[in-house]
């Protein structure tokens, strides 16, 4: 550490040391060193020693057979790169496609990843202990992000993409607002425009992560808009939709096609959304030896699929080459339940049918779940590598109701002190059930969780739960078979 040099500061990379010029004074900078150090020691992490990866894995390039490819919404043909220029920068495009095994991280990508990269993983002690349980708990935590989740991972080299290739304008959509809010965060570093949809239901229900967007910069609407066509059709039908990803995403979409300057940005289901966020689980890999430690179960929550895809997919490598096997579980909520309960087939990303179709586990392109408090799991499809490896047997997925996950996160919050988001209360109650099972067996597992984000912007949903009122919402069975019926039938 090289604090005897006034200016500059070590940053560790993955072959070394390079120093980077400050302007803090030394007194400054010297506290900052001692409060990150203090934190880390609160933390009781040990990956200090861990270095940020300088390469995404593509897990394409690892599978005995391949996915299926995407199919063009109007002719029912294989995607070709050039189908996907008016909506995605040409470099996205290539690493969409791509089969190679890794894909390196642009310098100044890594620069940014400094900023909360590595990010800790951490042994839940207090948690074992509360639960009496001879299970090792451990969890990644991705809440130490300018975003407060793990969705910068892919924002950030998205937006620089987009920079490279001089796009001024890029537009995306958002549930709970983590994806929002993490690209509003990279477009304000790289002097691009921002412009979000927002569903509905959490645009009221979370109004502070509105005002994280609009403080990097962003222009935020909530959706279904009269703003689009497609947001204008959904409001003729419901005008007190409360929206989903769907249709945000037909919103965005619509827009960026309509623009030459503009471009599109998803926050998860895509292949290189995924890509990106396997630093998760590259990192996770090296802290696991360091503590000493083989996962015997891999827990994580699945919306679109992008946290658990980036905890789970380097695993699976190891898996694949028979050094580790670990039983690999995604949980879902039991009101939206993809994996559990829907179809693999080809359909829409969005309600509007704009997108490519894709192989997935799908509810149907037009179905909106009830406003659950887990806004970023309330799409109607997995992301289609996720299906893939699903349909392959390298994975187990199960539901859960958010009452159980709210139960789950107070016992989390009261053990080990950090408030999860929504989201990740599905993996922590997967978990608890767990470590309780191997209470009954005596069994002394290592379970390795996704924790993806921290719920500070979601306290309302806390004071629902605390005070009584919050309530399971299940899926309707006509209403998703009402919705399956209009999946497009592409193959005979």
């Amino acid at each position: 550490m090289a604090l005897s040099l006034p200016n500059l500061y070590a940053k560790g990379d993955a072959y070394g040391i390079k120093y980077v010029e400050i302007k803090t004074k030394p007194s400054q900078l010297n506290s900052s060193f001692r409060c990150r150090a203090r934190t880390k020691a609160a933390l009781g992490t040990r990956s200090s020693a861990v270095e940020v990866p300088r390469q995404w894995y593509n897990i394409v390039a690892d599978l005995p057979i391949k996915p299926p490819p995407p199919l063009h919404p109007k002719t029912f043909q294989p995607i070709k790169p050039e189908d996907l220029s008016p909506l995605f920068c040409d470099e996205l495009i290539k690493q969409e496609t791509s089969v190679d095994q890794f894909i390196d991280v642009p310098e100044e990508v890594l620069d940014v990843y400094s900023l909360w990269r590595p990010t800790p993983l951490i042994r839940a002690k207090r948690l074992e202990k509360l639960l009496d349980t001879p299970a090792r708990i451990y969890y990644k935590y991705e809440g130490g992000s300018p975003a407060g989740s793990h969705k910068p991972n892919s924002a950030v080299p998205q937006a620089w993409y987009n920079k490279m290739e001089d796009v001024k304008n890029v537009v995306t959509e958002t549930g709970a607002g983590q994806w929002g809010s993490a690209l509003s965060f990279a477009c304000s570093l790289f002097g691009l425009n921002c412009e979000v949809w927002q569903v509905r239901a959490s645009f009221d229900q979370k109004p502070y992560r509105r005002m994280m967007m609009q403080t990097w910069g962003a222009k935020v609407h909530p959706s279904p808009s009269d703003l689009t066509e497609a947001g204008r059709t959904i409001l003729q039908m419901d005008p007190s939709s409360p929206g989903s990803l769907g249709i945000a995403i037909s919103e965005a979409v619509e827009i960026a096609a309509m623009n030459a300057d503009t471009k599109y940005c998803l926050g998860s289901v895509l292949n290189h959304v995924l890509l990106h966020q396997t630093v998760i689980g590259e990192e996770c890999i090296k802290q696991m030896e360091d503590f000493r430690e083989t996962p015997d179960v891999i827990i994580g929550c699945t919306g679109g699929g992008s946290n658990f895809g980036g905890l789970a997919f380097p695993f699976i490598r190891e898996k694949l080459k028979g050094k580790i096997n670990p039983l690999i579980r995604a949980v879902e909520p039991t009101a939206c339940p993809s994996l559990t309960k829907g179809v693999y087939a080809y359909d829409y990303g969005d309600t509007a049918g704009m997108t490519p179709l894709m192989k997935m586990h799908t509810l149907g392109h037009d179905f909106i779940p009830d406003p659950i408090h887990s806004g970023g799991l309330r799409y109607h499809g997995m992301a289609p590598l996720i299906s893939h490896v699903y349909e392959l047997g390298f994975m187990e997925a199960i539901s859960i109701p958010q009452t159980e996950c709210f139960e789950g996160a107070i016992q989390f919050a009261r053990s080990e002190g950090l408030i999860p988001a929504p989201e990740p209360t599905h993996a922590i109650a997967a978990t608890i059930r767990e470590a309780l099972r191997c209470k009954e067996t005596g069994e002394s597992k290592v379970i390795l969780m996704a924790m993806c984000g921290h719920g500070h912007f979601d306290l309302s949903s806390y004071d629902k739960y605390l005070q009584g009122s919050l309530v399971d919402l299940s899926f309707s069975e006509e209403k998703i078979k009402a919705s399956l019926a209009k999946i497009p039938q592409p193959v005979s």
